[in-house]
């Protein structure tokens, strides 16, 4: 026996150090990861987050309710608050070839084909939003003098200008129709950009 040393004290003390080095590479791997934006087909983002979680990877997909119409009934259906994409929190060095694989993935989301961080503090104002209770909607960046297209409604497929941006949710929208201008409300959510 060394010096009145407890040999049961060593080896806790050794499985207290991997411990801290494990705990020290977790720390590392972690600040490697970084929130990307990740495009998907067209009304493939549930399929594209749930294939993306098979594989291990933390994804955020904010959805929102939206109440849908039929003729015959109502019903509470979830969309994605941003059509098209979700979000991948991961270290893109290890898990870029696992995200671009899935068949729903169009690509990761950056300038010059190279993929962009989102900052924390953006990703975690959406999840503070979303996770809220409050009542929230999409809000497309549109300005004065965009040409926009309605996607709902009964002016659905007509193609005009943003004239003015009124209130909160709300725009009035020229719509250039048989030579006349047109004016109407449209709703946020029923607008797109082109």
């Amino acid at each position: 026996m060394e010096s009145g040393r407890n040999p049961a004290q060593g080896d806790s003390f050794l499985e207290v150090g991997l411990s801290i080095s494990t705990l020290r590479l977790f720390a590392l791997i972690t600040l490697m990861k970084h929130w990307y934006a990740v495009y998907t087909k067209s009304r493939h983002e549930k399929v594209a987050a749930e294939e993306l979680c098979h594989r291990g990877i933390e994804v955020f997909l904010p959805l929102r309710n939206v109440i849908s119409k039929w003729k015959d009934r109502r019903k509470e259906v979830q969309f994605p608050l941003f059509p098209g994409y979700l979000f991948t929190h991961v270290n893109l060095q290890e898990k870029r070839l696992d995200i671009l694989k899935v068949p729903a993935v169009v690509r990761i989301v950056g300038f010059n084909e190279e993929p962009e961080p989102i900052p924390e503090e953006q990703i975690q104002a959406v999840k503070t939003l979303v996770f809220s209770k409050l009542p929230y909607d999409p809000f497309p960046e549109l300005v004065e003098g965009d040409r926009v297209r309605i996607r709902r409604g009964p002016l659905r497929g007509l193609v005009g200008y943003l004239v003015e941006k009124r209130n909160r949710y709300r725009f009035v929208i020229q719509i250039d129709l048989i030579r006349q201008a047109v004016a109407c409300e449209i709703d946020a959510a029923d607008v797109e950009k082109i």
